[in-house]
């Protein structure tokens, strides 16, 4: 039987070298505190968009009209991919599926890949696809800080850092 581990953090597989981007390839995130955090088994990994079902690789996608995450959830926005394609719904089940999992392992904190429809925390692409990006958070970062999970990125590794101290 495996230790209990406290301060579980779910993590993007990308960030961990799995290639499960939009465009087959990963964002490995090559950081001491990522090494330490995966030798002490703090670490459950998770790619919401293969999870609620979407295909490697697949067509880039956004959430509209410069809306976030929240308004996805709330019903009031959609997400949809190049080809024009609304895959909202694949959005949702990847974030329930996520949410699920953080839970079920005890997940207090989440490391997600900034920028993406699904796990940006601070950044994502606003939805005309011209690479412009504003204020928000993903479909998946949305739900995991509504069911009080905190949420961060590559970009804010030293605070999810701190924030484990503290929880400690």
């Amino acid at each position: 039987m495996l230790p209990l581990v406290k301060n579980r953090i779910l993590v993007s597989a990308c960030l961990l070298g799995q290639p499960v981007r939009y465009d087959g390839k990963a964002k490995t995130l090559l950081h001491p505190l990522l090494q330490q955090w995966q030798e002490e088994g703090r670490l459950v990994v998770v790619c919401p968009e293969l999870a609620g079902g979407m295909p490697v690789p697949r067509p880039p996608a956004e959430i509209g009209a410069r809306q976030d995450g929240k308004d996805v959830l709330l019903g009031e926005a959609r997400v949809t991919d190049t080809s024009g394609a609304d895959i909202t719904d694949e959005f949702i089940a990847g974030a329930r599926v996520a949410l699920s999992v953080a839970q079920a392992q005890g997940c207090r904190f989440a490391l997600l890949m900034e920028g993406s429809p699904s796990c940006g925390s601070q950044l994502i692409y606003d939805g005309s696809f011209s690479g412009q990006k504003h204020a928000g958070a993903g479909v998946t970062a949305a739900l995991l800080r509504q069911n009080g999970i905190q949420v961060f990125s590559q970009d804010t590794i030293e605070d999810l850092r701190a924030a484990l101290q503290q929880a400690s």
